[in-house]
């Protein structure tokens, strides 16, 4: 049995090092594709402030109904499942989302840095959810989250990328983890499911945009 466990934990910081080397390899590609369209992007003002204009119009027409119908469905392991339609529609108008913290559904076209990033104030609901889009794990907490359980979290947040953490006072538990379609709350930061939950849903199979970054986002 242990040796089984420590199989699973050299493979599981094996995935988690190829993801710093595929998030390192993207920062220098995004380098590199900046370079070369601030080349053009003069050229481009004028077209793209037509399009940006037309956009817009249909993200505030689309985000009226971003919110959707579905509803949790509990698993034997206590995780919730969505079942119902998630848009991925970039929008500007604010989204009001079923859920709290929401695990999906139309959002902002830019996402929070979650590439182990740890917040110490609300975030934007709508901009969380893009990240949750590229495959991290959201960690939240209220007030009445044990302070030593928070400091646990955050550490364990702060070395596993495609994860963030911040305060959410408006949600139902103390400590909740949230991935794409997936949520589930735990007791403290030993609780085994927290670990469980990482392994399953960092960049997991649920992850509708696999590789996508997790840095050059919003930093707060």
């Amino acid at each position: 049995m242990g040796s089984a466990n420590k199989s699973s934990s050299t493979a599981r910081k094996a995935r988690i090092e190829e993801m710093r080397r595929a998030e390192q390899a993207r920062e220098r590609r995004n380098r590199i594709a900046i370079i070369a369209a601030s080349v053009v992007a003069v050229a481009g003002l004028v077209a793209g402030a037509v399009v940006l204009v037309q956009s817009q119009s249909d993200d505030s027409a689309t985000a009226a109904d971003s919110k959707g119908s579905g509803h949790f469905v509990t698993g034997s392991d206590g995780v919730k499942t969505w079942k119902g339609t998630l848009g991925r529609t970039h929008v500007v108008k604010t989204v009001n989302y079923p859920m709290e913290p929401p695990v999906g559904g139309d959002h902002n076209q830019v996402w929070m840095n979650c590439n182990g990033d740890v917040y110490t104030k609300a975030l934007n609901n709508m901009n969380a959810v893009h990240s949750l889009e590229h495959g991290a794990v959201w960690v939240t907490y209220t007030s009445k989250a044990k302070k030593a359980d928070v400091d646990a979290l955050a550490a364990k947040v702060k070395k596993t990328p495609y994860t963030l953490m911040s305060p959410d006072d408006k949600q139902a538990d103390p400590i909740m983890l949230t991935a794409w379609g997936h949520q589930r709350t735990v007791t403290g930061a030993d609780d085994p499911n927290v670990d469980k939950f990482f392994e399953k849903f960092v960049q997991g199979e649920q992850t509708p945009e696999p590789g996508a970054a997790c840095t050059n986002g919003l930093s707060q």
